[in-house]
């Protein structure tokens, strides 16, 4: 089964190290509407990522058109990472602090305070999960 790719095209703004940096524009669902004129500039986001390079592609120069391309599913994982994880975790210790009895006030400071440990742990994997979610060039 074919795994699905999201693509975008970028500019190369920096080459080093077997790394690329690439500047990609995003933009949202509404900026090709016919109707875009009526909507803010913020509806467009500049975004550098890094590239690992490999042999194929020696000849990526500052300045240069390419295509970036991500799996999908790396994608949902990042939105679950990123969001539906830590909502998880605050609901639950919620939920857990009121059930034993604790006030509402300090279960709800202690069930956003228990984010920390959370967000500390995908600090100190950040390796691995740079590893994790990388880019291609096509």
């Amino acid at each position: 089964m074919k795994e699905n790719i999201v693509t975008h095209s970028g500019i190369v703004q920096d080459v080093s190290d077997g790394k690329a940096m690439i500047s990609i524009i995003a933009k949202s669902a509404c900026i090709s509407c016919q109707i875009k004129g009526s909507c803010s500039l913020s509806d467009v986001e500049e975004k550098i990522i890094e590239v690992d390079l490999y042999e194929h592609d020696e000849e990526i120069k500052v300045g240069g058109q390419v295509v970036v391309e991500m799996k999908e599913s790396l994608g949902t994982w990042a939105v679950l990472l990123g969001y539906v994880f830590p909502f998880l975790v605050v609901f639950i210790s919620l939920v857990v602090f009121t059930l034993i009895g604790m006030d509402e006030g300090l279960a709800g400071l202690f069930s956003v305070l228990i984010l920390a440990p959370y967000y500390i742990i995908m600090y100190l994997s950040r390796q691995f999960l740079r590893k994790r979610f990388t880019y291609r060039l096509q």
